[in-house]
């Protein structure tokens, strides 16, 4: 699949010199053009991220009435803009004696931020002096407008090299930004094509089915693994724990899905009997078929003091009282997800050194659990 290059635009005045009031002085449209030069040549494995950067004395002339529109088209469209103030707002549209009251600059800037914000970047090249100095008109008004949106960063930029790593820094933030931004809408797009589509066609039952067969089948296909009834035994820190697949087959917010496991736990006595004797449990997983927080995991619990982690896989839930343990895998949207996820909570539990833990309390809890089948049993007879 072909991707358009993103487009840069860089808003500034051309002919002040810069660095301010040295002899090596230069006029800043030659650092713009060799600023524009180096950005295009940047690339990320083999190809430039960035297609065109835009600067009005290579592209529209300047000065003109159609270099203005030319320049306002390009502010709109552009995915990055880039602003370089100087504490000047730039040549105002109109006749000399009567012009518009707004800079090119200015109106490059507002144009570009009323049509997206977050494209909007700023370095000033001002000083503290240099900006005190400037007096109420155009050049103020832009430099209040900046500050108002909040943009305006103190960069320190004294020499020519200042300038073109400056700005090639901030370039690359903003790039990474748009990166991660993208990043967010492809993970936010939900499950919509494969066997991702299969799953949300499912109906809740059918679907709580799947996500808990496939939590069963990964777990049986672990080393040493064993089925115990409908359940799988699987060796933790060396002693066999059992663990009880279920899962929540929507948002956790929809009670309908939410009740299809309810809390599991409170019948675990009735496991009593197939537990391990060298080992323990029962260690509840639930498949969620999206995401999961901690205040969702604990009110599965039903109660907050606990030991409760979220991590890559998804919550994990441990009360230290009566030792019961949920592992809640999050987003388990088909097959491959599902299982991605159990094998992330394996890797947690033996990287953290929680394994250990988790078998502890397994035990505990297997003891507590036949002490419970014990006394509902002497109540029946």
């Amino acid at each position: 699949m072909a991707f358009r290059k993103l487009n840069l635009m860089i808003s500034s005045r051309c002919d002040v010199e810069f660095p301010f009031d040295a002899d090596d002085a230069v006029p800043l449209t030659k650092l713009r053009k060799q600023l524009k030069r180096e950005i295009e040549a940047e690339k990320y494995l083999g190809n430039p991220l960035i297609n065109n950067v835009w600067i009005n004395e290579e592209e529209s002339g300047s000065g003109s009435e159609t270099s203005w529109d030319e320049c306002m088209k390009q502010a709109a469209n552009c995915d990055l803009f880039l602003s370089i103030i100087d504490g000047q707002a730039g040549w105002q549209k109109g006749h000399p004696e009567n012009p518009s009251g707004i800079g090119i600059c200015h109106a490059e800037f507002e144009t570009a931020y009323s049509s997206s914000p977050g494209k909007v970047r700023v370095m000033s090249l001002l000083t503290r002096d240099r900006e005190e100095n400037i007096r109420p008109g155009p050049d103020r008004d832009f430099l209040d407008a900046i500050s108002a949106a909040d943009l305006l960063e103190s960069r320190r930029v004294t020499t020519k090299d200042d300038f073109i790593n400056r700005a090639k820094s901030i370039v690359r933030e903003m790039v990474l930004e748009a990166a991660n931004e993208g990043a967010k809408v492809l993970s936010s797009s939900g499950a919509n094509t494969g066997l991702a589509l299969d799953w949300s066609r499912m109906n809740f039952q059918n679907r709580q089915k799947a996500i808990s067969d496939t939590i069963h089948h990964a777990l049986f296909r672990r080393a040493r693994a064993k089925e115990v009834g409908d359940y799988i035994s699987v060796p933790i820190s060396g002693q066999p724990i059992l663990f009880v697949p279920s899962a929540i087959p929507a948002a956790f917010s929809v009670s309908a899905a939410r009740e299809m496991v309810g809390q599991p736990f409170l019948n675990d006595h009735e496991l009593a009997d197939i537990l391990p004797r060298k080992g323990g449990g029962p260690v509840h997983v639930i498949g969620c078929h999206k995401g999961v927080t901690e205040k969702q995991a604990m009110s599965i619990l039903g109660f907050p003091d606990a030991t409760i982690i979220a991590g890559n896989f998804g919550v994990y839930v441990a009360d230290n009282i009566q030792k019961i343990q949920i592992c809640l895998i999050a987003n388990c949207t088909d097959p491959n997800s599902t299982k991605h996820g159990l094998q992330r909570l394996f890797d947690w539990l033996e990287r953290t050194g929680e394994a250990e833990y988790l078998s502890k309390r397994s035990s505990s809890r297997a003891r507590i659990l036949r002490a419970i089948a014990k006394e509902a049993i002497t109540e029946e007879t």
